[in-house]
């Protein structure tokens, strides 16, 4: 006997006081969340990024000569970047973890219904107390640990405890599975409930019970690199090797020169005769160290950290909570989107599509549908839309007929129940005998599935084809039907309904198609998704037929596609590796698939070569998004889901998946223009030193000017080129693969093309002046330092639309943060060359020179404007 509003009587449930009692003894129903890591191992592991570790070892020669030249300048521009860069990574994943566990926190006002008082009453999940009478629907989350009161064909999903999709449960001792991991009559925290409902009383709660026991072992950690971390190892070792090698054929022109071929070391008898010689190579092993430091981009780190970091503040505004920084990136890598059906492709709420009656009274069809149900609805407020509570089924039919403006709850309570028969997924229908107040006598009402239920009906052989055709129809198009039936039995005394029901003679009321929507916006979300080049399979525990058909309404599956584009779960699982490698690109939809089927799926994925983002929302998705490089959970998602992904969706909608591919990529696309950027600077400046030190004695740069290009002009264009905003156009490309190298060939031409282009202007510049009369005078010092850095200046606004060819004042305004840090360089240099005296080895220039300056280093911009917009007139051609 199942417990509706009438006969849930028998149990009187807790009082407000014994559940005061049970809370100060048994503790309150949440999880100890995991142990989050102390704030210091979070900061430290930010020390693991590579070129973080190559500033480290630069920052300790610079303190070693910095220690014996008394100047430490460097060392602490040094220092100041590496902080920077860790900072700033450490405060926003520690920002993302405290938005996160507020997320888990709204989890826990789940509503459960429990009866307290003697009436049944819905509770947050988080007030269920130990001795708490729970009732339990299809589709529920078990709230806590307890053992079974009753049973009406219930069926629980374990998987996250126990790898069984559906365990059965009974309160029967003849039906107990001696197999069972759990006993049959005892039902656990944190599993759902697959079909049929029953009622609980709670034994134990929060870290208690069962899943508190194992959420300790559950929180393993996923090691896979990230693509993006794959591309920064390379490049920091490429630059590396540069950098070191450089350096090192400088160190040994200079040392043979100088040292070896300059001093008789014959004639060395005492230190003092040493000195000399040692002082010359200490030199020239500080400028080769100077040479290390400029190569190594320090403004990377922080460039990648930045852009990650704004774009999780962004992304949040899209309804993105992202919790682990990298999988902004990832996401702009990915080429395989594994996404479940409910929820995220579909609305997540049953609703009656079309009702098809037979019988023209309206009051005997909402008698019928009200009577026989063990759903509930209700309104909060006058005027608010009602909710359901209960089998989502038979809670769309209740909302249907409050649509029509029926009560539905008074009609139910006028309706006295004599006997009742639970819907059973054996038997196929539910049936419930009443006292109708409509029909002044006892009526049988019955609803099931329409074949069964048309059999007890006298129906010609006519009506039954023209609603067999209507069905099919229906479940063409994914939708589930129900047939309602009525018996009037004037005072009869029989009671039992199943016999009442096999008797047959029922009055056909008519058929209802019940289905979960698609979102209006997903179609379009998933179009856009593949015009990127990236393939959506949808893996979802539902039947072949409802799969196949929502991926038909989103666009998904097309005419041309077969049998191979589409695989069950337990058929997927026969397939050995090598034919499940086979196929595993091929497959569109993947039906009635369990946990594991979808881990392996992931993992077969990535076997060929695919970057994969799964969604999911149960616990059970949990091992596949731990897998996945980038797992979305859903916001309305269980905790442990969301635990195990690494972005949360908080609108749970496929829509937002398209939105975080296009913040992934344009965020590549920024981090590949700040490196077309600094290695350009970079370039330009190591082969100056180089190449400046044999044409004069003076080193064309000194070490304080070369640490405000580096530092500066690093992270000012740092923040410019992080903040540039996402442009839909990267959703017209395809993926890239994660094995490409970051620096693509035209971003090599660009920066070896400009690179060399400056070089050859400030290497006549430095000849020049050599040859003149008086050679390097200060005055000519502080012009070449002011050229080289208003050179880079008009650049930034080149890299700024690398890549396109757009102008580079598009957009401007929208790059929060371009116009102040021009700004910002501007009055740096004005105020280092007018005020910078000795330390920066600078002379005040008049403002004649300053204009000539400013005005001959722009023609790089203003080349720059011409070339795109010869590309731009192309193009237009070409349209």
């Amino acid at each position: 006997m199942a417990i509706t509003k009438e006969n849930h009587h028998h149990y009187a449930g807790l009082t407000d006081e014994e559940v005061r009692r049970s809370r100060t003894e048994h503790g309150i129903n949440l999880l100890t969340p995991p142990k989050r890591p102390s704030l210091w191992k979070l900061y430290l592991e930010k020390f693991e990024d590579p070129v973080v570790r190559v500033l480290l070892v630069a920052a300790l020669f610079s303190l070693i000569i910095s220690i014996m030249e008394n100047e430490y300048a460097e060392t602490i521009g040094i220092i100041f970047a590496i902080l920077l860069a860790t900072g700033i990574g450490f405060f926003f994943e520690y920002d993302a973890g405290k938005k996160f566990d507020l997320l888990n926190a709204v989890n826990e006002e789940t509503l459960v219904k429990v009866v307290r008082n003697g009436k049944v009453q819905q509770v947050p999940r988080k007030d269920v107390v130990v001795g708490d009478i729970v009732m339990l629907e299809t589709g529920e989350e078990v709230p806590a640990d307890g053992s079974l009161l009753e049973a009406i064909s219930l069926q629980v999903n374990e998987s996250n405890l126990t790898g069984e999709p559906v365990v059965n449960k009974t309160t029967v001792e003849a039906d107990f599975d001696s197999e069972a991991t759990y006993p049959s009559n005892h039902v656990l925290r944190g599993t759902t409930v697959v079909d049929g409902h029953g009622v609980m009383k709670v034994e134990a709660v929060g870290d208690a019970t069962e899943i508190g026991k194992v959420a300790r072992q559950s929180s393993e950690q996923n090691t896979e690199p990230t693509p993006l971390n794959i591309q920064l190892t390379k490049l920091a070792n490429l630059i590396g090797k540069i950098g070191f090698t450089v350096a090192g054929l400088a160190f040994a022109v200079f040392f043979v020169k100088d040292v070896l071929l300059h001093y008789d070391f014959s004639s060395f008898h005492t230190f003092r005769d040493w000195m000399p010689a040692l002082q010359a190579t200490l030199q020239y092993f500080m400028m080769a160290v100077t040479l290390i430091v400029v190569a190594v981009p320090e403004g990377l780190p922080m460039s990648v950290t930045l852009s990650l970091a704004l774009n999780m503040r962004r992304m949040l505004a899209t309804n993105n909570l992202v919790r682990k920084m990298h999988a902004c990136e990832t996401m702009g890598a990915i080429t395989v989107i594994c996404t479940d059906k409910t929820g995220t492709l579909t609305q997540n709420l049953m609703q009656v599509q079309e009702g098809r009656m037979e019988v023209d009274d309206e009051e005997l069809v909402a008698e019928s549908i009200c009577a026989n149900s063990t759903a509930f609805v209700e309104t909060d407020a006058p005027g608010e839309k009602p909710k359901g509570v209960g089998n989502p089924t038979e809670v769309a039919l209740l909302l249907w007929l409050a649509g029509k403006g029926k009560d539905c709850m008074a009609l139910r309570e006028a309706a006295q129940v004599t006997s009742q028969l639970t819907f059973s997924t054996e038997r196929k229908y539910m049936a419930t005998l009443v006292s109708s107040p409509l029909l002044k006598q006892q009526v049988l009402y019955v609803k099931g599935a329409p074949e069964i239920v048309m059999q007890k009906c006298d129906l010609t052989a006519e009506t039954k084809q023209r609603y067999e055709a209507e069905l099919l129809g229906y479940q063409n198009k994914a939708m589930r039907t129900l047939a309602l039936a009525y018996k009037p039995l004037g005072d009869t005394k029989e009671t039992d309904c199943a016999a009442l029901v096999e008797n047959g003679g029922l009055t056909f009321i008519g058929i209802v198609a019940i289905s979960d929507p698609i979102r209006p916006d997903v179609p379009a979300a998933v179009q856009k998704c593949r015009s990127a080049g990236i393939s959506v399979k949808i893996v979802t525990g539902d039947t072949p037929g409802t799969a196949t058909e929502i991926a038909r309404q989103i666009g998904l599956w097309t005419p041309e596609d077969t049998e191979r584009n589409r695989i069950t779960g337990a058929d997927f699982a026969a397939l050995s590796d090598e034919e499940a490698l086979d196929r595993v690109m091929d497959l569109k939809v993947m039906s009635r698939a369990r946990p594991t089927d979808k881990q392996r799926l992931v993992q077969l994925l990535q076997k060929k070569g695919a970057v994969v983002a799964v969604t999911g929302d149960g616990t059970n998705d949990a091992p596949a998004l731990n897998h996945a490089q980038v797992g979305l959970s859903m916001g309305t998602g269980t905790s442990v889901a969301k635990e195990a992904s690494d972005i949360t969706l908080l609108d749970d909608s496929f829509n937002s998946i398209g939105t975080a591919v296009m913040w992934g990529r344009s965020l590549y696309k920024n981090i590949q223009r700040f490196i077309v950027f600094q290695l350009t600077i970079n370039f330009v400046a190591l082969f100056i030193v180089l190449l400046g030190s044999f044409v004069g004695t003076e080193l064309p740069l000194t070490v304080t000017q070369m640490l405000w290009v580096n530092l500066i002009m690093d992270t000012f264009a740092a923040l410019a080129l992080a903040s540039i905003p996402p442009s839909e156009s990267v959703m017209e490309e395809k993926p890239r693969s994660s094995s490409d190298f970051i620096i693509t060939r035209p971003m090599r031409y660009n920066i070896l093309g400009m690179g060399l282009l400056f070089l050859v202007v400030l290497m006549g510049m430095l000849f020049t002046f050599h040859q003149l009369e008086g050679g390097m005078t200060p005055r000519r010092l502080t012009v070449f330092f002011t050229f080289f850095v208003m050179l880079q200046f008009w650049n930034l606004f080149n890299a700024r639309v690398f890549g396109t060819a757009d102008s580079a004042f598009r957009n401007i305004s929208k790059s929060y943060g371009m116009e102040l840090i021009v700004a910002a360089i501007l009055v740096g240099q004005f105020l280092i060359v007018q005020f910078g005296g000795s330390v920066f080895r600078t002379v005040p220039l008049d403002a004649l020179t300053w204009l000539e300056i400013i005005g001959s280093t722009s023609l790089v911009l203003w080349a720059g404007e011409i070339v795109r917009l010869v590309k731009r007139l192309k193009k237009k051609k070409l349209k």
